[in-house]
């Protein structure tokens, strides 16, 4: 049930030259790429208009706690059965595993942004719009880019629990084939490949955020 690390080697070169490992790495990709940038899309511009409209806050608060707790993967049948087995499931399922670090991160950076900025550009008569694009959304950068890196191990979680559940595809598919057959080697290759994606993604997100966002020492 182990394998050697030679082995391991040696499997890897053969899946890549044999053209399998970037082809389901490839669907993998495609599947998180969709999700993630949906979440991010919508996760914070839901999140600033949470923090500044209270009606709206009240109304979402519970809900978002709520859907955050709860366990998503006891959903995911359902999610199945809802949207069918193809793309769309699984660009859902990663959605919402994503979706709600980058939207309680971002309220949280909005809700927290210097009274003192704001009362300067009510001063100088700016606008709700013009409020979010230069105070509460540069303040709330590296809050955004820490919601964005927990998006991305929850949206990998999402994404090869959605592969379990869906159709023969990307990395999931690799994992669950070679481990029915006891190939520990070849088995081993999607995990490590799985690890490789989640520390290359979270690196250069930190690279962007201090690009970004130099004054922040979250991100060094």
């Amino acid at each position: 049930f182990f394998s050697y690390p030679s082995l391991i080697a040696v499997a890897f070169y053969d899946l890549t030259v044999s053209g399998e490992l970037p082809y389901f790495l490839g669907q993998s990709l495609e599947v998180m790429l969709y999700g993630l940038s949906i979440a991010i899309v919508v996760g914070i511009p839901l999140a600033v208009a949470m923090a500044r409209i209270r009606w709206l806050d009240w109304a979402l608060d519970l809900p978002v706690n709520a859907l955050y707790a709860m366990p998503l993967v006891a959903v995911v049948p359902l999610l199945v059965l809802w949207f069918g087995i193809h793309l769309q499931a699984k660009i859902i399922v990663v959605f919402l595993f994503a979706v709600f670090p980058v939207l309680i991160n971002t309220y949280q950076g909005v809700r927290e942004c210097d009274k003192n900025m704001l009362e300067v550009a009510k001063s100088f008569r700016s606008g709700e719009w013009a409020m979010w694009q230069d105070v509460l959304l540069p303040f709330s950068v590296p809050y955004i880019i820490a919601g964005i890196r927990l998006a991305i191990g929850r949206g990998l979680i999402g994404m090869i629990i959605a592969e379990f559940y869906t159709t023969i595809s990307g990395l999931g598919y690799m994992i669950t084939r070679y481990a029915n057959i006891f190939e520990m080697d070849k088995t081993f290759v999607p995990v490590i490949v799985l690890m490789i994606l989640g520390v290359s993604l979270t690196t250069m997100l930190k690279w962007v955020g201090r690009r970004i966002a130099p004054w922040s020492n979250a991100n060094r």
